[in-house]
């Protein structure tokens, strides 16, 4: 392995590299980690507790409300929590209780949470509410100072229709055990999820704190927040105690005395030590292993220039990512993907510009070709009527007899009303044939639109007798341009009512059908040679001349159609049926 060869120096940055990051990862681990994640947690409780504290003084709770506060404090950080006073006597027994009110009305409070260590799931299960009668056997303590008078704590807890839960002694009440019944007023129990089976933990810290030493006496009369280290002499579980105090609005200093857990920190942090000894044997072999796939990547840029030189060669000028690198490999790479960058521009703006030449030239063939149909079709269309309007023109400049003169005003505004319709049409379809046209769709329902152009076609329809019955069945919205679409109806109605019987009815269909809308339109009268079916949507496209100039048609309805529906790329025929002729259009699929 050449020394100075990008091979090699790859391997001992990867070696070194990961050595480092593993050595820095333990180090850290080994001499900050307990250190930091004990700072973290007890930081995160001192600030939770600071809180509580500051609601507790400002707002003045009530003993039922400190009594869920205090539950939702301990529920939130996994810890126990106890409101004291300067002298030891706890002002907040339990946050997790049942009130009891007896026959007399006094209200006494069961103690839940060293009773839930060993009976939780049973009194779960009890479903104990607001209103039920229990019966309630334990020990009322009251002397000892710390626990204040009227809390019991219990060895059994029985409600009425439901088993005993715990002791089964029928004992009567003593100096020591009493037995009371009573309706629950509230209950308060943790969550299974989080609760922790420690709560005598603050027991414990609470007889060995107080009475309080001298020097705790000062500090907290100073209103300093107390934080040490305990070690729970039975089972020697490290806690943190943090006492914070709290002055209340009569002077009188309280103490919210919490017990944190500290010995999952130490747990962690010993299973982290032995996780990353075996990580470090595996870390070795995947070095070596990384370092060997690192050596093979070197080529893979060879590989990569030399398929970017023969795209080259064959015009192929597609752009790629260069190799980021500080050598030699890095600096080929990019001076190759700047020429092709540059080749691959300039081609492709020749490609555009020719492109764009032949869509000009084709463009404008297309409008000399739509303008030269224009005026050839114009001149033609046009002739008829105005050689009419000049007929009966002259005929009323030589003055015919009175009686006559109204026909002839008629028939030139007939005529003239046919020129404005034609022109109209040929307006139309010169602007959908010059592709300069920019639809603006919409989603809609097409029934709605149908029935929107059958009223206002009424009059064409009360003329011949008409009937227009619109069937939809499952009908999907349609995304087209609305204001085309409706030219499309009009003129698919127009054409059925000129070519309909008088008296007989004109149906329309729209059934959806998956993702596509299928519209038809069929009347009765004539039908369409079947060898002229295609021809009908040509312009100015007349299978009896006779015949349109009588219904009145230009001859560019069905060409209008046509194009409007091309431009939407939907799919359209006409057919003959055994009465008439039907028109279907599919919209959309």
């Amino acid at each position: 392995m050449n020394k100075r060869g990008v091979t090699f120096k790859l391997f001992i940055m990867t070696v070194v590299f990961f050595l480092c990051f593993y050595g820095m990862v333990i180090l850290s681990q080994l001499l900050f980690f307990e250190n930091f994640y004990q700072k973290q947690k007890i930081g995160r409780v001192e600030s939770r507790l600071q809180s509580f504290g500051q609601s507790y003084v400002q707002e003045a709770w009530g003993s039922g409300r400190v009594s869920r506060e205090a539950a939702r404090f301990m529920l939130q950080n996994k810890n126990q929590l106890a409101i004291v006073t300067l002298d030891g006597k706890v002002k907040l027994d339990d946050a997790f209780h049942i009130s009891l009110r007896k026959a007399d009305g006094k209200v006494v409070k069961i103690s839940l949470s060293l009773f839930m260590s060993e009976h939780g799931d049973e009194l779960r299960a009890a479903r104990i509410q607001p209103g039920d009668q229990v019966t309630v056997e334990g020990e009322m303590l009251g002397s000892d100072g710390i626990s204040s008078a009227n809390l019991i704590y219990p060895t059994g807890i029985q409600k009425l229709g439901f088993k005993n839960i715990g002791s089964n002694s029928e004992e009567t009440s003593t100096n020591d055990n009493v037995r009371l019944s009573g309706t629950v007023t509230e209950i308060v129990l943790p969550d299974l999820k989080t609760w922790s089976q420690r709560q005598g933990l603050l027991f414990s810290a609470l007889e060995e704190w107080f009475p309080l030493s001298q020097d705790h006496l000062e500090r907290l009369k100073n209103f300093e927040v107390l934080e040490e280290d305990w070690t729970e002499p039975w089972t020697g579980v490290r806690n943190a105690v943090i006492v914070h105090p709290v002055r209340q609005s009569t002077g009188e200093i309280d103490l919210l005395f919490t017990v944190t857990s500290l010995q999952e920190i130490s747990e962690t942090n010993e299973a982290l030590r032995w996780f990353y000894l075996y990580l470090g044997v595996g870390g070795f072999a995947l070095i070596l292993i990384l370092s060997l796939f690192y050596s093979r990547m070197v080529t893979r840029p060879l590989i990569t220039l030399n398929n970017t030189a023969k795209r080259m060669a064959k015009l192929d000028f597609t752009a790629h990512t260069p190799i980021r690198q500080n050598d030699e490999l890095g600096s080929l790479s990019y001076s190759m993907y700047t020429l092709s960058q540059n080749l691959d521009t300039a081609l492709r703006e020749l490609q555009e510009a020719n492109q764009q030449l032949v869509e000009d030239m084709e463009q404008k063939q297309r409008m000399e070709a739509v303008q030269q149909d224009f005026f050839a079709n114009a001149s033609h269309e046009l002739k008829t009527p105005l050689s009419i309007i000049k007929g009966f023109a002259e005929g009323l400049q030589d003055g015919v007899s009175a009686g006559k003169q109204d026909h002839y005003m008629k028939v030139i505004v007939e005529e003239a009303d046919k020129m404005e319709r034609l022109v109209k049409d040929m307006l139309d379809l010169a602007k959908l044939e010059s592709g300069t046209l920019k639809l603006r769709k919409a989603t809609f329902i097409l029934s709605e639109l149908v029935e929107e152009v059958v009223d206002k076609l009424f009059h064409l329809l009360k003329e011949k007798k008409l009937e227009v019955v619109i069937i939809p069945a499952n009908e999907l919205p349609i995304h087209a341009d609305i204001g085309w679409m409706e030219q499309v109806i009009i003129n698919f109605v127009v054409n059925a009512i000129r070519h309909a019987e008088e008296g007989s009815s004109i149906t329309i269909r729209i059934e959806g059908s998956g993702e596509v809308n299928t519209f038809s339109i069929e009347n009765k009268g004539e039908t369409i040679p079947d060898d002229q079916l295609e021809l009908i949507w040509n312009r100015f496209y007349r299978a009896e001349l006779s015949r349109s100039r009588q219904t009145g048609g230009t001859g560019l309805g069905l060409s209008i159609v046509k194009r409007i529906l091309d431009l939407h790329e939907f799919r359209y025929k006409a057919e003959n049926t055994k009465d008439g002729v039907r028109f279907v259009v599919i919209f959309g699929g």
